[in-house]
């Protein structure tokens, strides 16, 4: 039996509503970065290893320069900073969430 949802008023309303909040939610995360703060957040914690302009230091760094590390979702770059890697210390506690997306949209910048 197929059902006919088309002909159900409401069907979509709500999967559609709560669809419609989440990608503006991501939208509007994404659009609120700001990058100057995050800049000046990179050059205070993480240009030591990773360098000023973003090519690495310490053997071993992504360089950012080169978009190394970089092609992955916000989320999945910020769980990559909050608990660190290799030799990289984790920034949970050190950073809030907003400032480490304000330095992944700085780090974006670099190439």
């Amino acid at each position: 039996m197929i059902l006919n949802l088309a002909r159900r008023p409401g069907a979509f309303s709500r999967s559609g509503t709560i669809l419609g909040a989440a990608l503006a939610l991501v939208a509007g995360a994404a659009a609120a970065a700001d990058v100057q703060r995050g800049g000046a957040l990179y050059s205070t914690h993480c240009s030591v290893c990773h360098g000023s302009n973003g090519t690495p230091v310490i053997p071993g760094a992504p360089n950012f320069r080169r978009m190394e590390g970089l092609m992955r979702p916000d989320m999945q770059l910020m769980t990559a900073i909050r608990s660190g890697k290799g030799a990289m210390p984790g920034y949970f506690g050190v950073l809030r969430d907003r400032e480490i997306l304000d330095v992944v949209a700085y780090l974006r910048t670099l190439s």
